[in-house]
């Protein structure tokens, strides 16, 4: 009996424990672990992406400058994926085994159970072939749907950006909107702008059956969700202008910006030299994006807001608004100017000599003493001890026109400039130890000054408004509303009252009707400019010119800057010349073969470490060379015994005249 109870006592513990592992494993396989349940979904659903084109980018005539264009990423669920002919399917997408092999492990590495992307951006024409074949021979494959950027007319790259795949950082960032193979903005307005740009992806979620064949739409479409297109951007820019600017500064380094007054859009914005758009979209993108890193003239690089440059003489009229507003000067005040200025121990040359100046003809003739003058008593109005204080009162003022500061264009990465502090004067010269002939050169946009091209169009855009500007933008509107920011719409004064605007004005005016200028003067176009010829310590100096026009009403502010170029007058002045003409005109007066002298110039320093090729000798340049060598030093020893030869007669020629003088001496009393 008792063994009886024993047995079932042992009985029961065994069908409890079988029952404890079975129900431990259930919980593991329904609860802990999810690979059942994703091999379950996915034996029966599939959710496809359905990534929506990105919204196109206009000029400011509704001209496309960027648009989409499909293409297939080639999708792999490597659990699915059954013996097919490998060398076959490499052939039709063009990659090589070992890439094959290469991307199918880091599919498996990042979840067998889950598709992701073995091939990017199939075109369509290489797609047609592969369709036909996947889902019969290519089991576990299938094509995923997605659009790129292309640039029909191939300009404004540094404007417009490009995209790439989202990095780690920017994964993370979104909060789990992108996952590892979405594309994101990089650069420019497509960096700027990508949420708008980007739209909202779709899923659609389909059935397939137990050999992958899709069936349909699961549950008829009840959880699809569509995809909404990006939005429609509309530039400021003109492709028109765009393109001439791009040509015009073709085998050159330097930037243009070109600005509407009235409203502050951006017209034109000029990077040079710059790359084709098209070079960043596509599946050769890394590759040229190396190319273009390691170009020694880094085309890659913003200037219109990245690249620092003094501003020259194009200041002069900005410090004589200043020293107006101030009292310090009157429009009739006048300096000697005896083709320098001395500032202590140094003396800052002028390029004429220009006699009594007022600030009109300082202007046209751009008078460094003129100006040097108006600097000098600008930073001594409060006494010389003073000074600290009276620098960070100019600087402030300065700032006020957009120099030196941030202008907050819709660009990522854009510059500030530099305005110097009094701090950095103490470092260089000791603290209370300079005074303002020690910073007279930034009374000539010389030293330490440092602007942009956009704030020096933006300055030009001030002076063309008597002492107000818009906030500089490019972009008019969003979407087809045509959304425009209120902040682009708000008056910025710079603190100048209008009245003080004339007698510079009236200067600029003169730069181009008979001053440094003339040969950029445009028949029946009032033009206002300033010429700049910019120290380069690196090289040949560059040139720079700013301009607005025409004067009454003024439709169009510019800055040309060309690195190594000289003079302002030599190329940035005829640059700015055609493109303001092309504006307001539609067309260019100038004899076809001056603007492509301009054209085709090549003004591109040699880049660093370049060494001119050495030829190497044939052997009669040797023969040549030996005897040229030979025929040297025959010359240089008969030359030598000529020389001795001379000095030998030389010196017994002086011997002789010695004695004879002192043959015919009178003799001394003490010698007798």
């Amino acid at each position: 009996m008792n063994n009886y109870f024993e047995r079932r006592y042992v009985i029961t513990g065994i069908f409890i424990t079988i029952a404890v592992i079975l129900l431990a494993r259930l919980f593991y396989i329904q609860i802990v672990d999810d690979r059942y349940a994703m091999l379950a979904k996915y034996n029966v659903q599939r959710k496809i992406i359905d990534f929506p084109a990105r919204g196109v980018i206009l000029d400011r005539n509704e001209k496309p400058l960027v648009q989409n264009l499909q293409v297939y990423d080639i999708m792999v669920t490597p659990k699915e994926v059954q013996p097919f002919d490998t060398l076959e399917f490499c052939r039709l997408i063009g990659i090589d085994k070992a890439g094959f092999d290469k991307r199918l492990d880091k599919a498996r590495k990042y979840s067998p159970y889950r598709a992701s992307i073995l091939e990017k951006q199939i075109s369509v024409q290489q797609y047609a072939p592969l369709q036909e074949r996947m889902q019969d021979e290519f089991k576990g494959f299938f094509a995923q749907p997605r659009t790129i950027r292309t640039y029909p007319d191939s300009t404004a790259a540094h404007f417009l950006g490009y995209i790439g795949e989202a990095n780690d950082a920017a994964i993370q960032k979104s909060g789990g909107y992108y996952r590892p193979g979405d594309y994101i903005g990089i650069s420019g307005v497509e960096k700027s702008f990508e949420s708008v740009l980007r739209g909202q992806r779709g899923i659609k979620t389909l059935m397939v059956d137990s050999r992958n064949t899709q069936k349909g739409s699961f549950a008829n479409g009840a959880f699809d969700t569509a995809a909404v297109a990006g939005e429609r951007l509309i530039s400021s820019l003109d492709i028109r202008l765009q393109k001439l600017g791009e040509k015009l500064m073709t085998n050159k380094i330097g930037s243009i910006v070109a600005i509407e007054p009235a409203t502050g859009e951006i017209l034109a914005f000029v990077s040079s030299p710059s790359y084709d758009p098209n070079l960043m979209a596509g599946r050769q993108r890394g590759n040229n994006y190396a190319k273009l890193a390691k170009d020694p003239y880094k085309p890659l690089l913003d200037r219109p807001i990245q690249a620092g440059y003094p501003p020259g003489s194009s200041f002069k009229p900005l410090d004589g608004l200043i020293a107006l507003q101030e009292g310090i000067i009157t429009p009739q005040t006048t300096f000697f100017c005896p083709h320098f200025y001395q500032a202590g121990n140094r003396r800052v040359k002028c390029e004429h000599f220009d006699g009594v100046t007022d600030l009109r003809k300082a202007i046209a003739q751009s008078c460094n003493t003129y100006f040097c003058y108006v600097f000098d008593k600008l930073m001594n109005a409060k006494g010389p001890k003073n000074i600290r204080t009276t620098l960070v009162d100019w600087k402030e003022k300065v700032n006020k026109f957009g120099f030196g500061t941030k202008l907050d264009v819709e660009l990522p990465y854009e510059r500030k400039g530099y305005v110097p502090k009094p701090e950095f004067y103490d470092k260089a010269f000791g603290n209370k130890r300079w005074r303002s002939s020690s910073i007279i050169s930034l009374a000539i946009g010389q030293g330490e000054l440092q602007s942009t091209p956009l704030q020096l169009a933006n300055i030009e855009a001030t002076i063309a408004n008597r002492g107000f500007y818009y906030k500089p933008h490019l972009i008019k509107a969003i979407g087809d509303k045509k959304i425009t920011k209120t902040e682009y719409t708000t008056k910025i004064n710079v603190g100048i009252d209008t009245v003080y605007f004339q007698p510079v004005i009236d200067g600029m005016q003169d730069v181009v009707d008979h001053g440094t200028a003339v040969q950029a003067r445009i028949p029946g176009i009032t033009m206002c400019g300033k010429t700049g010829t910019v120290q380069n310590n690196h090289g040949k100096n560059h040139s720079v010119f700013v301009a607005f026009a025409p004067r009454n009403n003024p439709k169009i502010a510019i800055a040309v800057i060309v690195e190594n170029g000289g003079y302002g007058s030599s190329w940035a002045a005829p640059i700015a010349s055609y493109l303001v003409e092309t504006y307001l005109r539609g067309t260019i007066t100038k004899p076809k073969a001056e603007v492509n002298y301009i054209i085709n110039a090549n003004l591109l320093p040699p880049p660093p470490g370049w060494k001119p090729p050495v030829r190497k000798l044939s052997h009669k340049d040797s023969l040549r060379r030996d005897s040229i060598r030979k025929d040297s030093i025959k010359k240089l020893k008969s030359d030598t015994a000529k020389r001795i030869e001379l000095k030998s007669a030389g010196k017994k020629k002086a011997t002789d005249s010695t004695s004879k003088l002192l043959a015919y001496q009178p003799k001394r009393k003490e010698d007798e």
